[in-house]
């Protein structure tokens, strides 16, 4: 098979840079292909938002997939019976239900399902007629032009002293979680960011006994970045900034992990203050599995007997892509700043046919590349690169 573009991730930004060169590019849909191991395109982002019990996105309704900024907001207000609840106050954030079947209209409308191929990439290697690339599965194809879509989804943060191969310690976020408890049990969840924090509402409102281990305060803030780094008023020092080292200093100094919105943060106080919720702010030291159930000891001396413990301790920053990536950096000689993310220019191109996007374009796009608002801001630079092209 051979292609004008390649896209390698199905999730957020895979989905609208895939609608975007459609829609506003003018790439014919013959001639690109999406892929991504999943059964359906999302399906990871469904499968954590589920988990966590996600009720409304951190992030405002202009922030989705759809070409039209506006979209979103006027496509809830077509919805029967439209309720308040749709868009949560502050910076109406949209409900996670009207997020998802907005979403599905978007996939439909550019027939982006169609465009799917369920596999993963083993090997990109750069020829003189394009990117050959070969699946999982064995197929081969070449692409003119690849973007490396790849979130940090396969690679949840695992604690030192959490074993893993338990069905009793999962992570919420690990590839195929089936660890939620399905009777009324006695639950630690670890982490003090915003899936901690969702998860242990989940869990309290499904009648479990819960305690919420995390190493610091409850810390609010309403987005996991200052929205000025969304434009001009922080951007600008940032790309004045050409040092790329000095970039990635700047974007770790930039956001916020481990933080909760202020809705969150007064639901969690308030379930704190009437004792449904036990809360340590500790690190976990070790944990014991026994019969019947676990032992996990605090740094502060706290042991606590338990029948489950949920990691929600997010995503590891280490470079997403694994061996298929560093092959590929070898071969093609593609340039790496100290952290091991990609150098790439204002078109976000690694090299004259690889362009990347999420996670791999932070020293480019910032602190809000990994965001819905990055895939927005993907798509800008990659649909102005196609359209010079032609």
């Amino acid at each position: 098979m051979e292609l004008d573009w390649l896209i390698v991730g199905g999730g957020i930004h895979g989905v609208h840079i895939a609608a975007r060169l459609v829609g506003e590019a003018d790439i014919s849909p013959e001639k690109l292909r999406i892929v991504d191991p999943g059964s359906r395109l999302l399906e990871r982002w469904r499968d954590c938002t589920e988990t966590t019990g996600m009720s409304h996105l951190r992030s405002p309704a202009v922030h989705h997939l759809d070409l039209d900024p506006w979209s979103l907001q006027h496509f809830g207000g077509k919805r029967k019976g439209r309720a308040r609840s749709l868009f949560a106050y502050p910076y109406n954030r949209p409900a996670l239900s009207l997020f998802n079947l907005h979403s599905d209209q978007v996939i439909e409308r550019f027939g982006l399902e169609a465009l799917h191929i369920q596999d993963r990439v083993v090997e990109c290697s750069v020829g003189c007629g394009g990117v050959d690339v070969e699946l999982l599965g064995g197929a081969k194809m070449l692409a003119q032009n690849v973007v490396l879509a790849i979130g940090a989804g396969d690679q949840p943060r695992w604690p030192e002293w959490a074993p893993r191969g338990t069905r009793y310690i999962q992570h919420v976020f690990e590839a195929g979680f089936d660890g939620w408890p399905t009777e009324k049990e006695s639950v630690v969840v670890v982490g003090g960011g915003i899936s901690g924090g969702q998860v242990a509402l989940r869990l309290l409102n499904e009648g479990h006994e819960v305690h919420l281990v995390s190493r610091h305060a409850l810390r609010q803030h309403q987005f996991d970045s200052e929205p000025g780094w969304l434009g001009p008023k922080l951007m600008t020092d940032f790309y004045r900034e050409k040092d790329v080292n000095r970039r990635r200093v700047l974007i770790s100094e930039a956001r916020y992990p481990g933080s909760v919105p202020p809705d969150l943060r007064r639901a969690l106080r308030r379930a704190i203050e009437q004792k449904r919720l036990s809360w340590y702010q500790s690190e976990v030291d070790s944990v014991k599995v026994e019969d019947g159930g676990l032992q996990l000891q605090l740094a502060t001396g706290m042991m606590l007997e338990i029948q489950r413990v949920l990691l929600a301790t997010g995503f590891s920053s280490r470079r997403p892509g694994g061996d298929m990536l560093e092959q590929l950096i070898t071969s093609a000689s593609l340039p790496c700043a100290r952290c091991g993310y990609p150098v790439v220019d204002k078109s976000l191109r690694w090299h004259p046919r690889i362009f990347v996007s999420g996670p791999l374009a932070e020293l480019e796009l910032g602190p809000t590349a990994r965001n819905i608002s990055g895939a927005r801001k993907a798509g800008d630079r990659l649909v102005k690169f196609a359209r010079s092209s032609i």
